[in-house]
């Protein structure tokens, strides 16, 4: 049914009505408002004339600073100019539409801001539908009309629209309201996007918009936003000038020591940078900056000590006294250097608070006279510590154990070892190496195998400890032990091999004079890209001359049929690859969630799986074990991972390939499951995977033709397929073999999360129709 124009307007004259008592200039809102975040107090304000529009965009504004509970800072003096200090936004200009000469075209922009907010997904096609008449103004009225109904998400889909137009030219006022807007609304990767764009049309956005960004990103609990966060703050002082707030100034650093000191000493030099431009803008610092630099310093595996008492000396002047916090921090420093003056010292002070001092400051009073050569002493405070505290802390029983150990004190090691296991405490992993470690080098090898088989029953299977256990079969000559040790260390995903290892048995084969299982290890170390020790070496170079004209094989890397299988079975799980813009040579990058036990596992087995495709500064060397792995790492690049970045990654997005249903082995759904899958608390199993309807379509009749019945739904971007009751065990004797030993025996429910954390997966109800 054809309308006439005159009719359609008349339809519209309710929206038109509305529409046309708008301004005809829009401002952008004040980016940097005056109001800190929630635990900050307010300032007085100077005159009561802000109205109720200003404090709601303040209110909102306040909502997007994270709340991180590891420092809490007070409003300093500076923080009321510093709010002032705020370049102001330019201008959208846009027209009226009764300005518009044209009725019909007015009638047509009402009906599109009307109806597009309401047609998400086929926002693109309806504004395709109207390219013959759309001019950058038209699309320009209808962005900022949908970003004045807070309609972000289609304000933006309408700027990426007109990017791909042939009239389009750039409007810096245009992106710079959608970057901020899409900010406040935590979209940060679409801030990002339109952020990106501004500064590749050679312009420098303004204060507001990367203000805007940095804590849109600190609000995101996503792995990596915080290096982002720390990025744009970074440019916005050495690319736009810009002097940030206060406010700025100490979320970020809030963030920075938000995390354990471990994962938080990365990020040193991003906390001098901020303390160096809160002392250079003039501001007034907190003492929990001051506190806050000497924690992460404390935590460096090399402490600087000349800027740790630099940095007291700055807080002396301040008039700051040291807190409990900065004290502990100072005897984590005395513990690494081994100064035990300056620890009686800071002990003395912290016993002035009149507070009971925590368990591990007693730990790290311990290992300062460890370092000084008197264990006695340190037996002494951990025994002080028993009778002051009520429990006793696993981080203790580990450290005297292993200062015993150190100092060969047998008796005193064997009873404190005793005890711990008599408290029921874990892990118990590092005090078992120490006691292993005694007794090698002491030759106590009966000892040594009693307490390796005694830590098999009560932890985890660790590639140290079984690689202590081997040394000691092979001294005391007992090769056909430590050959099966050895083949058990390769067959447990869990536990694997490493250069240590490798190097243990090939010493163990020279000497027993068994070449030919000596050159089976001397390729295998060769694949795999491990060190061989220079005493081995000379006795293979001997060797292998006399047996082969090539003494150094080059080895060209291959994938073998279990790493392809478990690539496949990652990628499904989320694995990413990258490429090169011509697509020749491809990284995978392997990321294991910080909060997984499924993932705690799986990263040791992969590193050791792609030992020899790892990228050269993720090859660690020594006893490799799980603390000692990092959670993300790549391989090399390599153009052998080219048929996985075109099935998997087609256009740098994640996709479901065709043929998927060919490649779904158990061994394939066993690494899926592990990598991006998990039981719920009702015992079903889910598995996530991205991509395309169609795609998941043909993975669920691949499981049906598998006698698999499963149910799928979708949430978000993310597909979920979910084996319920019966089906749920008939996937997992399917997939049980290739299970990592560690993962069958963990919970069921609850246990692995995914995405950040959240247990999402808890919320994905099967019981209803599928999607």
């Amino acid at each position: 049914m054809r309308t006439s124009t005159h009719t359609l307007s008349l339809s519209l004259s309710l929206s038109l009505s509305h529409l046309r008592h708008s301004p005809c200039r829009i401002s952008l809102p004040p980016p940097l408002l005056s109001r800190r975040p929630r635990q900050f107090p307010r300032l007085s304000a100077s005159s009561g004339t802000s109205t109720a529009s200003v404090q709601q965009q303040e209110e909102e504004y306040e909502s997007l600073l994270p709340e991180i509970e590891a420092f809490e800072f007070e409003r300093s003096a500076g923080a009321a100019e510093d709010m002032r200090k705020v370049s102001s936004a330019a201008e959208v200009e846009v027209k009226e539409l009764n300005e518009l000469p044209e009725e019909w075209r007015r009638a047509r922009l009402a009906w599109l801001c009307k109806d597009l907010p309401a047609h998400k997904s086929t926002a693109v096609k309806i504004l395709n539908g109207q390219r013959k008449w759309m001019r950058q103004e038209d699309a320009t009225y209808l962005a900022v009309h949908c970003m004045r109904i807070r309609e972000n998400e289609t304000a933006f889909r309408v700027y990426k629209w007109m990017m791909q137009q042939s009239w389009y030219r750039f409007d810096f006022a245009l992106a710079t309201k959608l970057a901020d807007y899409l900010g406040r609304d935590r979209k940060f990767s679409k801030c990002r996007e339109v952020f990106d764009d501004i500064i590749n049309q050679g312009r420098v956005p303004s204060e507001s918009t990367f203000h805007i960004l940095v804590v849109a990103y600190l609000s995101a609990p996503v792995q990596g936003c915080l290096d982002e966060a720390c990025s744009i703050y970074n440019r916005m002082i050495q690319l736009g000038g810009y002097q940030p707030r206060l406010s700025l100034h100490n979320s970020l650093f809030k963030a920075l020591v938000s995390k354990p000191g471990m994962l938080s000493k990365h990020y040193l030099r991003q906390a001098e940078f901020v303390y160096h431009q809160l002392v250079t803008s003039g501001f007034q610092v907190h003492k929990d900056i001051y506190g806050g630099l000497i924690w992460l310093h404390s935590y460096q595996d090399s402490v600087d000590r000349e800027r740790v008492d630099e940095i007291r000396e700055e807080m002396v002047r301040a008039g700051i006294e040291q807190g409990g916090e900065v004290l502990i921090s100072i005897l984590r420093v005395c513990a690494k250097g081994g100064d035990a003056e300056e620890a009686e010292k800071t002990w003395s002070k912290l016993l002035q608070l009149e507070i009971d001092p925590p368990p591990h400051a007693f730990v790290y009073k311990m290992e300062v006279y460890s370092k000084v050569g008197m264990p006695k002493k340190s037996l002494e405070i951990f025994q002080e510590m028993q009778e002051k505290l009520e429990t006793t802390s696993t981080a203790a029983y580990n450290k005297i154990i292993e200062i015993l150990c150190k100092a060969q004190e047998l008796e005193s090691a064997e009873s404190i070892m005793t005890e711990f296991l008599n408290s029921g405490l874990k892990p118990l992993t590092p005090s078992y190496i120490s006691l292993l470690s005694m007794y090698y080098n002491l030759e106590l090898h009966d000892k040594l195998e009693e307490a390796f088989f005694q830590c098999q029953e009560k932890c985890r299977h660790s590639c140290t400890v079984y690689s202590i256990y081997l040394d000691s079969l092979v001294k005391v000559g007992n090769l056909e032990k430590a050959e099966n040790i050895f083949n058990q260390m390769n067959r447990d995903g869990s536990v694997g091999v490493n250069g240590r290892s490798c190097n243990i048995i090939l010493s163990g084969y020279l000497s027993s004079g068994n070449h030919l299982k000596a050159a089976k290890i001397y390729d295998f170390m060769c694949l795999k890209k491990y060190d061989i020790e220079a005493p081995l070496m000379e006795k293979l170079d001997h060797l292998l001359s006399l047996n082969r004209k090539v003494v150094k094989r080059p080895m060209s890397l291959k994938l073998t049929k279990e790493q392809r299988e478990i690539l496949i079975g990652l990628l499904l799980g989320g694995l990413q690859i990258d490429s090169d813009d011509q697509r020749k040579n491809h990284i995978i990058r392997f990321d294991f969630k910080v909060n997984s036990s499924y993932h705690y596992v799986l990263k040791s087995h992969i590193h050791h799986q792609f030992y020899e495709w790892l990228h050269p500064s993720f090859k660690l060397s020594g006893d490799i074990d799980n603390e000692k792995i990092p959670n993300k790492f790549c391989t090399i690049a390599s153009s052998h991972f080219g048929f996985y970045a075109e099935q998997f990654w087609s256009k740098g997005q994640p996709t479901i390939p065709t043929l998927v249903h060919r490649w779904l082995s158990p061994c394939v759904l066993a690494y899926w499951y592990m990598y991006g899958g998990c039981r719920n608390s009702s015992g079903d199993i889910l598995l996530k995977i991205k991509g395309r309807r169609e795609g998941v379509e043909n993975i669920v009749r691949k499981f049906k033709a598998m006698s698999l019945d499963c149910k799928v739904k979708r949430k978000g971007r993310v597909f979920w397929i979910g084996f319920l009751g019966s089906n749920s065990a008939s996937f997992w004797k399917l997939v049980e073999p290739y299970v990592l030993e560690d993962v069958r025996v963990f919970p069921e429910a609850g246990d692995h999360t995914l995405e950040g954390g959240s247990m999402e997966n808890e919320n994905i109800n099967f019981n209803s129709d599928s999607d």
